[in-house]
């Protein structure tokens, strides 16, 4: 009975917890278009939330018995009461920092919002755990169990968010029904203090200052027991290591997945899910799935990890995302394994999961903060995986060895005298210089040999890695280094014949410049995804190339708004390299609306584009901020072309394509004015949303989804829909056989809005 109650208290306070982070990632997502990184900060914000509830337990718990524990908790969960509702103010939203990094004014906004509700919550599994372990119950001496239901509830919240609570709940109503899901917890917190205070063994008072000689003796000879097990400062640094390398790494997966698809719930709470999946088989009385035989499984996972991030494939998205988690969750099982299996007493439970919760957060630090800083490109993603390689046990004795007819095991005797031999780790450090070496020479001599870039990534990166595998496995260290050899390599020069402008990273994404002097070319890329192109050369400067050809769809729209434009006032959401300008024609007013102050300044600084300072026959000004609060600006009626043409690599930003955000757009068009939408993208089938949202709003639509490639000429394929109040709007393009009616019966029409966005319906499966 004891232990259900503490059960079902912790079950609800997990739920509770990890409701409220994609809540109220989703409230703030469009207010900062739609960036991953939003979540990376959100995330950051609720690991340091969870280790000051850590650090409070870690406090209250040492200076005080459980009566006075209570009363403090007590004003605690009243306290944060006064919080609700959650939600974002109009004030709030208009306050947003523009023009630079808004991470302080995210974080700031986070602590306004949810900021002591969140803390109050935070503390009841660290909290009632230690209450429990004071009791007379037989599990009383290793409460740990009620970790494992405590993460259960968490990845119930998590699930659940996308799959049950997004789709049937709106937003106000999830804000309603948390309140009253924090008021249940409360009741049943000190339902938990009462039980654990009638149950409590004579010892357990003993934690408050003010005890009788009797239990100050108790506490005493308790002291003088336990004395050989206090927890040294080495064992605290590896508890913070040991968490420090998952929580990086989930941040890292969650980053690459939403650059290269979107930025949404359900790709934030996939990582996180096997991330807390992790700690609940770890943690479980029974282990299901021995964390020792992740172990085992963790170099092959590596390299299959390395082989596919390295060669820069994009497709098939499935496989790759599948790829990044698999790897994700079998290092957390080791890592956390670890934690598990160097838990120590109860009485020290506090302290540990208050420094497992310091590695939480400078995991999130490191990943959210330091790295955009430090680096300009997503560096903090590999040496995570690196990290996470050299923590495999020196024990693991097989490894998986990747032949040409498949995969198959094979024994590894490990020499105990080699770990202790100093030639030994100095070959540690010799051997990866040694790959270091090799793979510089492959990427300097492959590419000479005209081979085509699969064969060329296959012997670039598949010998080195295959070595790796064969000769490096069975020390950990020495892996771990090669690995991060290899990578090193291949950052440092497989980009030889090419010249790197300008590499850039903020709050964002990554930028980069790169000209590519045999072709004549500059290109801009956004992460992984081209986000503009533009001959060098004085004669063919001003042709758009890319998705923007005269030849494309893009181009057919500009001939019909030109034709009979129904307002010389031109809007583009998205800048770019600023290709679309090269369409302008004299008389016309461009605007481009465009949230990252980086991108403007790379399309307006000549010696990387020449777009907008030559070839613009029109004056552009740029409007920084999100679109969707910057259009609410303009004039009713003002504009007789709206491009959306807004993406985060080739993620899109989902609030962008809602309901909402179409009635806004519609609101802003001039009578027979058009509404080109590119929807281009590698993971998503964003015409079905485009021609749900059509439908609803009963405008007619026309989309050609071009996939002739013609590198000769700059052409890129691409894929656009073409939107407009009534069929005349539309003009020539619906005469057009190359713009077809959107059809249901090829596509399930899926119509988002600001509550909701179900990613599964349109994903690309092949």
């Amino acid at each position: 009975m004891l232990a259900g109650l503490f059960t079902v208290t912790l079950l609800l306070s997990a739920f509770l917890l990890f409701w409220v982070q994609p809540l109220v990632g989703k409230l703030l997502l469009p207010l900062l278009g739609g960036t991953p990184a939003v979540w990376n900060t959100c995330m950051l914000f609720f690991q340091g939330m969870l280790l000051a509830g850590y650090a409070y337990v870690n406090a209250v718990t040492r200076w005080l018995g459980t009566a006075r524990q209570v009363i403090v908790h007590a004003a605690l969960l009243a306290a944060a009461a006064f919080f609700f509702p959650i939600g974002i103010s109009e004030a709030t939203a208009r306050g947003v920092h523009e023009g630079g990094n808004p991470t302080l004014w995210l974080l700031g906004t986070l602590v306004l919002m949810v900021g002591l509700p969140f803390f109050a919550v935070s503390t009841s599994a660290p909290l009632l755990q230690k209450w429990f372990s004071k009791t007379r119950h037989a599990s009383a001496d290793d409460p740990y169990f009620l970790y494992a239901a405590s993460n259960v509830g968490s990845l119930f919240a998590l699930l659940g968010f996308p799959l049950l609570v997004e789709p049937n709940w709106t937003l106000g109503e999830q804000e309603k029904y948390w309140a009253w899901g924090y008021g249940v917890l409360a009741l049943l917190i000190l339902a938990c203090a009462f039980a654990a205070r009638r149950g409590e063994t004579p010892q357990a008072t003993t934690g408050d200052r003010r005890t009788t000689i009797d239990e100050s003796a108790a506490v005493e000879n308790d002291e003088v027991e336990a004395a050989g097990d206090d927890v040294t400062a080495r064992q605290r640094l590896r508890w913070t290591l040991l968490a420090f390398v998952p929580s990086s790494l989930v941040l890292g997966v969650t980053t690459y997945i939403t650059t290269d698809v979107a930025a949404v719930p359900l790709l934030w709470v996939i990582p996180l899910s096997i991330y807390l999946l992790s700690f609940v088989l770890v943690f479980a009385k029974r282990q299901v799935l021995p964390w020792r035989w992740m172990s085992v499984v963790l170099p092959g996972a590596a390299l299959l990890l390395t082989l596919v991030y390295l060669s820069g494939a994009t497709e098939p998205v499935w496989f790759l995302v599948i790829v990044h988690l698999i790897f994700l969750f079998v290092a957390s099982m080791v890592c956390h394994g670890q934690l598990a299996g160097e838990r120590p007493a109860a009485r020290h439970l506090a302290e540990f999961y208050m420094w497992v919760a310091v590695g939480g957060v400078l995991g999130g630090l490191f990943n959210a903060i330091i790295a955009p800083l430090v680096f300009n490109s997503v560096a903090e993603y590999p040496l995570a995986v690196v990290l996470a390689c050299a923590l495999r046990p020196v024990g693991a004795k097989r490894s998986f060895i990747i032949g040409w007819k498949g995969v198959k095991v094979k024994e590894l005797a490990e020499d105990a005298a080699a770990r202790d031999d100093g030639r030994a780790w100095r070959n540690d450090i010799l051997f990866p210089l040694a790959i270091f070496a090799l793979v510089v020479g492959l990427v300097l001599y492959v590419p000479r040999l005209g081979l085509k870039p699969v064969e060329d990534a296959a012997i670039m990166i598949g010998i080195p890695l295959l070595i790796l595998n064969h000769f490096f496995a069975r020390r950990p260290v020495r892996f771990a280094l090669g690995l991060g050899a290899v990578m090193l390599a291949i950052a440092l020069f497989s980009g030889a014949r090419v010249s790197t402008m300008y590499a850039g990273r903020n709050f964002y994404g990554t930028l980069r410049v790169v000209d590519d002097p045999a072709n004549n070319m500059r290109r801009l890329l956004h992460g992984s995804t081209l986000h503009g192109r533009q001959y060098t050369d004085e004669e063919r400067r001003c042709e758009p190339l890319s998705y923007y050809h005269r030849q494309g769809p893009l181009g057919a729209v500009f001939e019909t708004y030109h034709a009979r434009p129904a307002s010389p006032n031109v809007a583009a959401v998205g800048l770019g390299a600023g290709a679309s300008i090269a369409h302008s024609r004299a008389g016309e007013r461009w605007t481009f609306y465009e949230i990252d102050p980086a991108i403007d300044r790379i399309a307006r600084n000549p010696t990387y584009f020449t777009y907008l300072s030559r070839c613009a026959a029109a004056p552009a000004e740029t409007v920084l901020g999100d679109a969707r609060l910057k259009l609410r600006d303009a004039p009713d009626g003002h504009y007789g072309l709206i491009i959306l043409d807004a993406f985060s690599s080739d993620a899109i930003p989902a609030h962008l394509l809602t309901r909402e955000a179409l009635r806004l757009y519609i609101s802003k068009l001039a009578p027979g004015g058009l509404i080109a939408f590119h929807v281009s993208n590698r993971a998503l089938n964003l015409e079905a949303v485009v021609g749900g949202l059509a439908r609803d709003a009963g405008l007619e639509a026309r989309v050609f989804n071009d996939t002739v490639h013609e590198p000769d000429i700059g052409k890129e394929p691409s894929h656009w829909a073409a939107l407009a109040r009534r069929p005349a709007d539309l003009g020539a393009l619906a005469a057009d056989a190359r713009f077809v009616p959107l059809d249901e019966s090829k596509h399930k029409f899926e119509i988002w809005s600001d509550d909701f966005s179900d990613i599964i319906s349109v994903f690309k499966w092949l």
